[in-house]
């Protein structure tokens, strides 16, 4: 099991220390980040946790699926390597 966790739901207006401190609680936290939509240059909705070791991880996973976080409750799992071979979303207005 890695020691990296995915937290969605999170609300518009949180930033990496406030995520950091709300997981903190369950272990070291090595990093923490936000997710920022470039366009709109604020959050997407979700993070990325990175915890020490996996253990401390499934805590998290386990104890903070559901916990609220700024008054919305979140979603916490295991975080999932992206497969270098997927197509990537095009956004660019392709129009003739």
């Amino acid at each position: 099991m890695s020691s990296k966790i995915f937290v969605g739901s999170l609300d518009f207006r949180i930033d990496d220390e406030a995520l950091k401190e709300a997981f903190s609680v369950f272990g070291e936290v090595v990093e923490a980040k936000v997710i920022i939509d470039r366009q709109l240059e604020r959050s997407r909705g979700f993070g990325f946790v990175s915890f020490a070791t996996p253990e401390e991880a499934a805590a998290a996973m386990e104890k903070g699926d559901g916990m609220a976080i700024m008054e919305r409750p979140v979603t916490v799992k295991e975080a999932k390597e992206r497969d270098p071979n997927a197509p990537r979303p095009n956004y660019q207005n392709n129009r003739p």
